[in-house]
């Protein structure tokens, strides 16, 4: 069975011919020029360069669901601290986040009840205490004596754009 649908992916290599047309980056380096690396939530308000003021090349940018530190995570930002220019880590929650609407359990939930997949049992990383989360997450990188850059809590407002520096 093929997860292809009639349309596939036509509108967005359409993007990208339009996009590559007039692209500008070529030889730009793969290190973080303004020596930044921002953990976020893959939520699809969130423009991590536009809201910091950044442009391409300037940050090593890592999403996951509400934003958490994962294990992958930490490897990336080892990987940025050492290799990539990383020397400042902002880890930014958002307002209005999915992932705090619940535990794992409720978020697996409302998985099932979308669309009846299982998820029982994930770590989603789900949390109603988003303070705490980001306090554990924080705390998490300041311990960890590989990535030995300087860390940053944050909110970010997805209805006034506005981010605040909480840890």
């Amino acid at each position: 069975m093929s997860n292809l649908t009639p349309m596939g992916f036509n509108d967005l290599l359409a993007g990208n011919a339009r996009y590559a047309s007039g692209f500008q980056w070529a030889g730009t380096p793969g290190v973080a020029a303004r020596g930044v690396a921002v953990i976020t939530c893959m939520d699809s308000r969130l423009d991590p360069l536009a809201m910091l003021d950044l442009t391409v090349g300037d940050a090593k940018i890592l999403r996951t669901p509400g934003g958490r530190v994962t294990p992958e995570v930490v490897t990336g930002l080892v990987v940025g601290v050492h290799l990539l220019g990383v020397d400042r880590i902002l880890v930014i929650a958002h307002t209005r986040c999915a992932m705090a609407s619940g535990d794992d359990a409720q978020i697996a939930d409302a998985i099932a009840a979308a669309d009846g997949t299982r998820v029982h049992g994930m770590a989603i990383g789900a949390s109603t205490d988003q303070a705490a989360a980001l306090d554990f997450d924080v705390s998490l990188l300041r311990a960890d004596p590989l990535v030995s850059a300087e860390i940053g809590g944050f909110m970010y407002d997805v209805d006034t754009g506005i981010l605040t520096q909480v840890h």
